[in-house]
């Protein structure tokens, strides 16, 4: 089980990354006192939990209701994975999340940007999305699928933890600094993509074939 854990928080928090939601976050807040950033950064960690754990128990049923077979989500999603990773490796993280200049404007004049953009889509996208739902449908033990839970959780404990320090995080790496923390993930992004779409078209192969 310990390591079913590892595996799922080494995929998911590569997928996610939220390194590098680092410095849109604080371009979102620079008006914010430390304690106003730090419930939005708990209120944040919060939505991502809430959104990943529903996706990812609504998995099987998801799929069922659109008649997607998992290899088919599992192509899908890897396309999507490596879409993210590509953008992770050339420095466009938030317009790989859908979040342009546009958004970024906007959240300047909302009262909470807890849930979007930051939640959603910048954090939780469609890629963490169909990693878990895949997930769910790969682990059909009820015990592989609670610790998988247990890593959603996990996970937004340190999505939390590294927003909160935010500033200090920035200050320390600054922007070049967290652009190359971000390419590395982006390249274990990558990689991570190319294997669904791999296991996607064998499983869909073996089916057509047998």
């Amino acid at each position: 089980m310990i390591n079913l854990f590892i595996a799922v928080f080494g995929s998911l928090f590569s997928v996610v990354n939220p390194m590098g939601a680092v410095p849109v976050f604080l371009a979102m807040t620079p008006d914010y006192t430390s304690k106003e950033r730090n419930k939005t950064a708990r209120n944040t960690s919060i939505y991502f939990v809430l959104i990943l754990t529903a996706f990812f128990l609504a998995g099987s049923g998801i799929l069922s209701f659109f008649g997607v077979s998992l290899d088919a989500l599992k192509i899908a999603g890897g396309l999507m994975i490596l879409s993210s990773g590509y953008a992770l490796s050339s420095g466009k993280f938030s317009e790989s999340r859908a979040v342009n200049d546009k958004v970024k404007e906007e959240a300047l004049h909302k009262e909470d940007i807890s849930f979007a953009p930051m939640a959603m889509p910048l954090l939780s996208g469609p890629g963490s999305i169909s990693l878990l739902i895949s997930m769910f449908s790969e682990n059909p033990e009820i015990t592989s699928r609670a610790v998988i839970a247990g890593v959603i959780v996990f996970t937004g404990f340190v999505v939390y933890g590294i927003l909160r320090v935010s500033p200090q995080l920035f200050k320390y790496f600054g922007v070049a600094g967290i652009k190359a923390i971000s390419r590395i993930m982006g390249f274990i992004v990558m990689a991570l993509g190319v294997q669904y779409i791999i296991t996607g078209i064998t499983g869909l192969v073996t089916y057509l074939v047998a």
